[in-house]
């Protein structure tokens, strides 16, 4: 007798190969993720040439992305449970496919845009969906090898995203960056339909609509103020973009308590560390996501780097981070995170300004050097501020302090491309030097980051109170 289509999914694997092609599924979809994040960076030259467009003002192609996937991320465990894992995860990847193929074909840079907001909605939900896939079929006692075996994949996509993205435009032209997504995707396809679990569940509690609307435009409002265009109104539009903001965020306030079930609990900020880490994740990132940005732009249109070249040397920072994560544990152990804090942001803000000296006449070895620098102090502080923000919360709140987290993580990777676009291109225009307005950028985005270590200073205060108050 023949078996049925499900028999048929479920019987050629057992338990523990399953398991395995899940880990293999989700680890590709985060690898497809943090390429994404990655490879256009190298490409953005050449994206411009090809649009007609300067390409100072190709921010929109990072901002739209990173900003989508901040906005979906708090969605994407509710969509999993409506609509069950297996289905919420074919749609994202078909998302983002259909969205890699709307990029490759766009013919301006509102289109470009366009797509990349299409991207973002299939991006944001493969890792959150992943890790809830992860969680529910893999044991306790296996879960967090399972996720190290994930991660290992998202260092990659920062490893070979630039230097993939520069051959492909080198050897081909900047669509195939988009392009690659499409086999990547179909097998993703495959796989998630033969592999995943349904994963859906029956009482499902409503989700929060309009806390996630108020947040949503708290965060859009905010971007858009920043990336005002130049007008005579500029002032009066930023202004009333950022009123908007506070108002869309200070309204949360009393929706969060009057709702059974808000989006996120105002108890989360109960949590001192949770409040001063996620600030400090804000200022701190903006600064460290400028230089993904920035530094492919100063290597070609400045030192008249090839892309394949410019992606090339984003392979010490890459490097360097994955090498230094083995490190914090030991260091904070030792120092404490608001010492290390206070420390490695110092250095990590110092590499950043240091980039400003980059110059036709700066030496390679220099060049190697400084990346190197910047990528391992930047990598342990990513680890640091994640583990301070997230570790004092309790089991009930480390699944919307994890989402918000995320959130302010994309948030802070599209304002990084913001801020640093746009003063570029403001004082290319007042001091018409290029080369001057990058060395001017790379000192401010790095004093942003600078003052992050104000911030964490408090670290130091929380922890002396609450030594107090236990004594």
């Amino acid at each position: 007798m023949p078996r049925s289509g499900t028999e048929l999914q479920a019987a050629p694997l057992d338990e523990k190969a399953a398991q395995k092609a899940l880990l293999w599924i989700v680890a590709a979809g985060f690898f497809m993720q943090s390429l994404d994040t990655t490879i256009v960076n190298t490409a953005l030259p050449s994206m411009a040439a090809g649009l007609h467009e300067s390409p100072l003002a190709m921010q929109p192609v990072v901002v739209a992305y990173t900003l989508t996937m901040a906005m979906l991320t708090p969605a994407s465990g509710w969509l999993a449970d409506r609509f069950g894992m297996r289905a919420t995860y074919l749609v994202s990847i078909l998302l983002f496919v259909i969205g890699s193929v709307w990029c490759a074909g766009a013919q301006s840079l509102p289109q470009l845009a366009a797509a990349r907001v299409l991207q973002g909605f299939g991006g944001a939900m493969l890792l959150p969906i992943g890790r809830l896939a992860i969680l529910r079929s893999v044991s306790a006692e296996r879960y967090i090898a399972a996720l190290a075996t994930v991660s290992v994949a998202g260092q990659l996509g920062p490893l070979l995203g630039p230097t993939l993205g520069g051959w492909l435009v080198q050897t081909a032209s900047w669509h195939w960056i988009f392009l690659i997504n499409l086999p990547i995707g179909l097998v993703g396809l495959w796989a998630v339909r033969r592999f995943v679990p349904v994963g859906r569940l029956d009482d499902v509690p409503r989700f929060d609509f309009a806390g996630f609307a108020l947040l949503s435009l708290c965060m859009v409002a905010f971007s858009l103020a920043i990336d005002v265009p130049a007008t005579a109104h500029r002032s009066a539009w930023s202004l009333a973009l950022f009123a908007l903001s506070a108002l869309a965020a200070l309204a949360y306030v009393p929706h969060a308590r009057r709702r059974r079930a808000p989006l996120f609990r105002l108890g989360l900020f109960r949590e001192p560390n949770f409040g001063i880490g996620l600030l400090g994740n804000l200022v701190a990132r903006i600064g460290s996501s400028a230089v993904p940005f920035l530094l492919p732009l100063l290597l070609q249109l400045q030192l008249g780097y090839s892309p394949l070249h410019s992606g090339l040397m984003m392979i010490p920072a890459a490097l360097a981070g994955i090498l230094s994560k083995s490190w914090i544990s030991g260091l904070v152990r030792r120092f404490g995170y608001d010492r290390f804090l206070l420390v490695n942001t110092a250095i990590v803000g110092g590499s950043i300004m240091s980039f400003s000296l980059i110059s036709p006449e700066w030496p390679l070895w220099a060049q190697i050097a400084q990346l190197s620098i910047f990528g391992g102090a930047n990598s342990m502080q990513f680890a640091a501020m994640n583990s301070v923000t997230l570790k004092g919360l309790g089991k009930s709140d480390a699944g919307g302090g994890n989402s918000l987290f995320s959130m302010v993580q994309m948030l802070a990777m599209g304002l990084g491309a913001t801020i640093g676009g746009g003063l570029v291109g403001l004082w290319s225009g007042e001091l018409g030097s290029t080369a001057l307005a990058f060395r001017y950028t790379f000192l401010a985005v790095g004093a942003i980051t600078l003052m992050s270590a104000g911030i964490f200073r408090w670290l130091d205060e929380v922890q002396v109170k609450a030594q107090a108050r236990k004594a």
